[in-house]
């Protein structure tokens, strides 16, 4: 059973592998345009984002027993190039998951636990933000994940698109400290 914990700086090799898994099946599929075709792995400002990110507060990892580290999740504050919220918000700043199949869900199961996170926070809105280019795959993801595609925007050339999940309060919690639910 895949099981999340926080990350750690020793992490980072594992996750630059998720991405670069991505990466290749990207070019396979011929969608290039996500984070082009070159690994993340042998660029050195991707590595050294990777290695950030590991290090942050609100970064989690989705390890499997037998295929070892499976997704990587980075909750925090919104991203600098989409609009501020207009309430209080648990923004999803990174979200992966491995091609292997034994790790089939685990981006359901880390939205899941941003949702958590959220909640235990007293925080009832998760927006995260996706390539907006090439099939739309990506986007269907999350809104079948129960988000709701909001703003677009622009980096560059890169068309993204700006998704929200309002959550229903539940019963019977209290807020606390963002990293006190542990799966």
């Amino acid at each position: 059973m895949t099981s999340i914990r926080p990350a750690r700086p020793a992490d980072a090799d594992a996750v630059l592998r998720l991405f670069d898994d991505a990466i290749a099946w990207f070019v396979t599929i011929g969608n290039t345009g996500q984070w082009g075709s070159e690994p993340f792995s042998t660029q050195q400002k991707q590595v050294e984002r990777v290695t950030g990110w590991v290090a942050e507060p609100g970064s989690w990892v989705a390890e499997h027993p037998d295929a070892g580290v499976v997704g990587f999740l980075a909750l925090g504050e919104a991203t600098e190039y989409v609009p501020a919220a207009t309430q209080p918000e648990l923004y999803v700043r990174v979200l992966i998951g491995s091609r292997d199949p034994r790790a089939k869900g685990t981006g359901r199961l880390l939205l899941g636990f941003a949702e958590e996170q959220a909640r235990s926070s007293g925080v009832d809105l998760l927006r995260v933000d996706c390539y907006a280019g090439g099939s739309g795959d990506l986007i269907r993801f999350y809104e079948s994940c129960g988000y709701r595609a909001t703003t677009t925007f622009t980096v560059g050339a890169w068309p993204g698109q700006v998704l929200e999940r309002a959550l229903e309060p539940s019963l019977g919690t209290s807020p606390g400290p963002l990293g006190d639910v542990h799966a």
